[in-house]
């Protein structure tokens, strides 16, 4: 299956803060917030969601196609991920500006207070699928990315016919309510979390069951509850993979859509695809950086069935 990714690609600077944030914030000067935290580490990681996504993918087996921005230091990425089954080809680097850049900062709660710069990021809308990725593919997943790109990726994907997965998460806020509509209408899957979900309900006046008939269908990710699949007539609940430790959050949400996104491809169940990627995102949660984890595909079988029943049908992900 040609799956195309589409989102952003960037360095991730990960850091630690030996406290709970809410205990340095006061409630009532919020309007006033000046706060500075002292963190314990700092690294710096491959990350961004395109690639994340991707890397999941090619460790079950397929060779996903990035399409997105990066910047002149970009260079020992691509050939990473190239080693590593990603197919960069639709990557287009600019120069004289860095590739975007991801900063995290993670309490002892798990909580996180980021920031992202753009780089290269603000030129995606320049891509096409057309001219970058062949014009066309199975399926494309539209992943947070410069919003213009997002809603120009939508655009294409109906024109050309082309199924795909729509991801709007942290651009919820920079997507007007018109756009995120129209992005929903003719997608194969909604994928939000349960805070981003609300954000949806909000700005579109939708409730749960019209955000379910405009879209395919809906996956609303519930952090450590794990996540419900919305799909038709049928919802499933998918419980998470507890971790053998828990290193760092960073990257969890997009292994799971990895994983399940690999079972799509299978032609799995959606419950057998929704498990797949709660135990691709356990290896990531234990790991510090969103791709830094290695494992393989008989190894994520194997601790696919310590914990859930597949029938056999992961097999296919053995042949």
């Amino acid at each position: 299956m040609k799956i195309i990714i589409s989102g952003s690609i960037a360095y991730d600077y990960l850091m630690s803060f030996p406290g709970r944030f809410q205990e340095h914030i006061l409630p009532d000067q919020i309007d006033r917030l000046s706060v500075s935290f002292l963190v314990d580490t700092l690294s710096k990681r491959r990350g961004g969601i395109a690639p994340n996504i991707a890397y999941t993918l090619a460790l079950l087996g397929e060779r996903p196609l990035v399409m997105a921005t990066a910047g002149h230091d970009f260079g020992e990425y691509r050939d990473w991920l190239e080693d590593h089954g990603v197919d960069t080809s639709a990557v287009v680097e600019i120069p004289d500006l860095f590739t975007a850049s991801f900063f995290v900062n993670t309490d002892l709660d798990n909580n996180q207070i980021a920031s992202f710069y753009t780089g290269a990021m603000a030129f995606a809308h320049t891509l096409s699928i057309a001219e970058h990725a062949g014009g066309s593919a199975d399926l494309v997943v539209i992943s947070p990315d410069d919003p213009r790109a997002m809603v120009k990726r939508a655009e294409e994907c109906s024109a050309l016919g082309i199924p795909y997965i729509y991801d709007p998460s942290q651009q919820i806020i920079r997507l007007s309510a018109e756009q995120l509509a129209a992005g929903i209408r003719d997608c194969l899957l909604l994928i939000v979390n349960e805070y981003e979900f609300g954000m949806v309900q909000e700005n579109t006046g939708w409730t749960e069951d019209e955000v379910v008939t405009h879209a395919g269908g809906l996956i609303i990710t519930l952090g450590e509850a794990g996540s419900r699949l919305l799909i038709g007539e049928a919802e499933h609940h998918i419980p998470t993979v507890p971790p053998d430790r828990i290193a760092d959050p960073t990257g969890v949400g997009d292994a799971f859509r990895g994983g399940l996104l690999r079972g799509y491809s299978l032609g799995l169940p959606w419950e057998v695809a929704g498990r797949m990627g709660s135990v691709a995102a356990a290896y990531v949660l234990e790991q510090l950086g969103s791709q830094s984890h290695q494992y393989t595909r008989a190894e994520f079988v194997a601790r696919y069935r310590q914990h859930f029943d597949d029938d056999g049908s992961l097999d296919a992900l053995l042949s």
